[in-house]
């Protein structure tokens, strides 16, 4: 264990941190699995409302250092396309 004052601080930081981002990526799952889901049931204009926010979602994960950038570039784009292809598909 530290010793230090800086690093027990440092220890007490980390641990925050560490929570606040399991919060935002448990967020993020679950809203990636709404959004799917309301896919599969052919719900598209809910999942379209649904991915404005999710998108939302990512970018600000994205500036408070929780994902990285090019992560959040995939999701966003997998996303966007399994909506518009299921959407576009169907009707």
């Amino acid at each position: 264990m530290a010793s230090h004052a800086s690093a027990l601080k440092a220890h007490r930081q980390s641990i925050v941190r560490r929570d606040h981002n399991r919060q935002l990526r448990s967020k993020l799952r679950n809203a990636l699995r709404s959004i799917r889901a309301l896919v599969d049931e052919d719900d598209f204009t809910k999942a379209k409302t649904e991915l404005k926010g999710t998108l939302s979602l990512i970018d600000r994960m994205v500036t408070k250092g929780a994902i990285h950038r090019n992560a959040a570039a995939r999701y966003k784009s997998r996303l966007q396309a399994r909506v518009t292809a299921s959407s576009t598909a169907k009707t």
